[in-house]
C-alpha cells in the first residue's frame, strides 16, 4: 500500500513529507506509545501511528527506518520536530482519529500490524 493511500483512509493532513506519500510503501503499521516497544519490533516499510509528538518519536522512527510516523488525535508535533523528520526524510501526518481506530483501519484495509506478530 502506498502511503498515499493511508493518508487518504485515516482522512490525515500531512505534516511534512508529501512528495513522498506516492513512492513510499507501506507493508505494516504499529501502533503506540512506548519507543522501546517501537526500537524492539520497528522494521522497514513500517508507519508508526502514536500519541507522542516529541523528538525522541522521530529519532526513534529514523533508527528503525521506519517509513513515516502517523499523530493520532489531532496531536501536532512543534516545528523543530518537524523540521527534524523533514531532515531525514519522514513524512509527518496527522489524524483527528484515535489509535484504536487508526490500527483497525488500517488492519481491515490490509496492512497488518506489527504488534500483532505479522510482521513481514
Amino acid at each position: 500500500m502506498k502511503l498515499r493511500q493511508v493518508q487518504q483512509l485515516l482522512g490525515a493532513r500531512v505534516l511534512c513529507g508529501e512528495r513522498w506519500l506516492d513512492t513510499k510503501e507501506v507493508a505494516t503499521c504499529f501502533g503506540s506509545n512506548m519507543m522501546s516497544k517501537v526500537l524492539a519490533r520497528g522494521k522497514r516499510q513500517t508507519i508508526l501511528c502514536t500519541g507522542l509528538t516529541n523528538v525522541q518519536v522521530i529519532r526513534t522512527a529514523n533508527m528503525t527506518e521506519l517509513c513515516a510516523v502517523v499523530f493520532v488525535e489531532d496531536k501536532l508535533p512543534k516545528a523543530s520536530v518537524t523540521e527534524e523528520a523533514e531532515s531525514w526524510g519522514l513524512p509527518l501526518l496527522a489524524t483527528p482519529l484515535p489509535l484504536e481506530d487508526v490500527c483497525r483501519l488500517l488492519d481491515e484495509a490490509g496492512l497488518p500490524s506489527c504488534d500483532k506478530g505479522r510482521a513481514p
